[in-house]
């Protein structure tokens, strides 16, 4: 039987007082495998650009993505057919995002990117303060 470590609780509110930069986005059917695409563009654009030090500096980065369900709460419901994406970007302040923002236009698929939101429904989420957190982690 395997064993399994508990991770060690880093602290609450490790993320406190960090700012959040999120995008829910809905994606009709037949476009998801473009937004994917685009996703994997721009997490390398974000790796190669994006400070990872001080006040601008862009401390986590994610994309996550489910089949849309007719009811969200109940995971055996029927899919609608369409595709739900999370962007979540953690920065150290409000100075990440706005230069984030600010760097948007040079990022190659940029245009690409814009156009396929425009085909979906999007909420748009660009400075957020966190407020509350729990983090696991390390060894």
């Amino acid at each position: 039987m395997a064993t399994t470590k508990k991770p060690i609780f880093s602290g609450p509110q490790a993320s406190k007082g960090k700012i959040k930069l999120t995008f829910i986005i809905i994606a009709p059917e037949g476009l998801a495998k473009e937004g994917k695409k685009l996703f994997l563009s721009h997490a390398k654009w974000m790796k190669s650009t994006h400070y990872h030090v001080g006040s601008k500096a862009l401390l986590s980065y994610d994309v996550s993505e489910m089949k849309e369900l007719q009811d969200p709460t109940n995971l055996k419901s029927k899919p609608t057919g369409k595709t739900v994406f999370v962007l979540s970007e953690l920065y150290e302040s409000k100075a990440g995002p706005a230069d984030h923002l600010l760097r948007t236009p040079d990022w190659k698929d940029w245009p690409k990117f814009d156009q396929w939101l425009q085909k979906c429904q999007v909420t748009k989420v660009c400075a957020s303060k966190v407020f509350n957190s729990l983090t696991w982690g390390g060894k």
